[in-house]
């Protein structure tokens, strides 16, 4: 049986440990480890985890080294076949490991899966971070089944199917240990945001692919990080995401998103001013300034991605925009044809 490990990464997050923690622990099957790799929290996470989870290894780390680098640091220590990696805010019922395990054991070509996202706070809703599968346009922007940008749909059931999508949620990513540490795992420059959808884009480059399992379904309660409108938030999805369209794209998408995005995310940048949000206005400069800063350096790793290309991901692209879309009303993923 390949050996797998649950692993949590936390960052001052002991309140979610208490809340969430008991259901990733009682749900985890026989022979599967659950380890919360600790980035240098200052709160009391590490004492609550001794005195009340003693079946759960700990890896302590010396700083914040963020969402991609910190997972990169604790994985490197832990020997497994696969990595199931979970925010510290997901709460797992019993079974959701099996159809996950059995979508691995039955396609040795898909690297990563994933369960379906629900709201923790309204079972009825799709969640944010990841709904039932996500996609991106030609533009770049991440659009899932069950979320367009800012509107999340109500589950009905209507995105039960499994499918293969363009990228699935850091919340709940479970993959293949030798296919991550083969890609180098996350992007550490990253630090935050828009990590897992780089990563999964370049699985399916180098001839791998990528689905949603929704018959497993978690409870992700999220944004408990940082806030959706703040402005470091804000600089790290403005950043990373031209980051990885510089790095993943084909040269012909790259020169049109080279023409279009700038002056996208300028009207972007104006629409922060007019609402008087001048912190997230600088937010948008300031990620052009690091990803221009950061050009000899993505433009090393798109020459070591495009030389070690076996595959495309062009099918589980949106060929239209779908921020037009949502701006014409069309703010569901029902009718869209990917």
């Amino acid at each position: 049986m390949p050996v797998a490990k649950i692993v949590i990464l936390n960052w001052n997050g002991a309140e979610h440990l208490r809340r969430f923690l008991p259901s990733v622990v009682a749900a985890a099957p026989e022979g599967v480890g659950v380890v919360v790799a600790d980035n240098g929290s200052t709160d009391d996470s590490v004492a609550i985890l001794a005195a009340e989870f003693p079946t759960v290894s700990v890896l302590r780390m010396d700083a914040n080294y963020g969402f991609a680098g910190g997972y990169n640091r604790a994985l490197e220590q832990i020997e497994a076949d696969y990595y199931l990696l979970l925010n510290s805010d997901v709460e797992t019922p019993p079974g959701w490991l099996g159809p996950i395990f059995d979508c691995l054991g039955a396609n040795p070509d898909v690297a990563v899966v994933a369960p379906k996202l629900i709201s923790y706070a309204d079972r009825t809703m799709f969640e944010y971070a990841g709904a039932s599968g996500g996609f991106i346009d030609f533009l770049g922007y991440p659009f899932c089944r069950g979320r367009i940008l800012r509107c999340v749909e109500e589950d009905r059931g209507q995105y039960d199917d499994a499918r293969d999508v363009f990228w699935v949620s850091g919340a709940a990513f479970c993959c293949r240990a030798d296919v991550f540490r083969a890609l180098g795992g996350f992007d550490a420059d990253f630090f935050a945001h828009m990590e897992e959808i780089d990563l999964c884009w370049r699985m399916q480059l180098a001839g791998y692919r990528v689905r949603v399992v929704p018959q497993s379904t978690v409870y992700h309660l999220g944004g408990g990080t940082l806030q959706t409108d703040s402005p470091t938030k804000v600089f790290y999805n403005h950043r990373n995401n031209l980051a990885m369209l510089y790095k993943c794209t084909s040269t012909g998408q790259r020169l049109f998103v080279a023409v279009a995005r700038p002056a996208l995310d300028l009207l972007a940048a104006f629409s922060y001013l007019v609402q008087g949000r001048g912190d997230n206005f600088r937010a948008v400069f300031r990620a052009y300034r690091d990803f221009f800063r950061w050009h000899k350096d993505l433009s090393r790793k798109r020459c070591a991605i495009r030389e070690n290309r076996k595959g495309s991901a062009t099918e589980h692209i949106y060929r239209g925009s779908v921020v037009l879309r949502y701006l014409l009303g069309r703010r569901t993923f029902a009718k869209m044809t990917l």
